[in-house]
């Protein structure tokens, strides 16, 4: 049965989508995210910043030991401990941004983990695939085993669902 969330975050005031396919579950064939949202929360993403004023839109088991900083962006809780994310101004000005999804590509996973499903669903799987790119440089350039080799690369990998950390 679909479900209805409604949102009043910073971000978004009212905003409402429906859920149709089962938490954690049905995704697309071309997307096979290796860490949850939840997972990643606890690994440390996007300087602690990301999901400060949006925890009841979620989970509250997602952010039982999350890293988080509502004091603002702090890289130090990544878990490679280096800034690797460029500001929201940036991914607005590239038009990276769909506009039921302000915070850019994590909110809208999220939100696909949970059960949403719209027409942007495609364009986001593939800006996820793009990513693989980052892995094979890594392969490339580091010794099997070596989680100091490349440190923004890997922490960008862990932002978009990519377990860096076994690479």
């Amino acid at each position: 049965m679909p479900r209805v969330v409604t949102v009043n975050d910073r971000m978004q005031r009212g905003y409402r989508y429906i859920c149709t396919a089962p938490v954690g579950r049905q995704f697309d064939a071309d997307f096979e995210p290796q860490l949850t949202p939840k997972e990643m929360l606890r690994l440390g993403v996007f300087g602690g910043k990301y999901m400060t004023d949006c925890a009841k839109e979620f989970p509250a088991t997602w952010f039982r030991g999350a890293l988080l900083s509502p004091e603002g962006r702090n890289p130090t809780l990544n878990y490679f401990g280096v800034d690797a994310s460029q500001p929201l101004s940036e991914w607005r000005r590239k038009g990276w941004i769909h506009p039921d999804d302000p915070r850019g590509w994590f909110q809208w996973y999220c939100r696909y983990y949970m059960g949403r499903r719209m027409d942007d669903d495609s364009r986001q799987i593939r800006r996820w695939r793009q990513m693989c790119r980052h892995i094979r440089q890594i392969q490339i350039h580091c010794e099997r085993g070596d989680p100091m080799c490349r440190p923004r690369q890997r922490q960008a990998l862990l932002h978009w669902a990519y377990d860096s950390r076994i690479l």
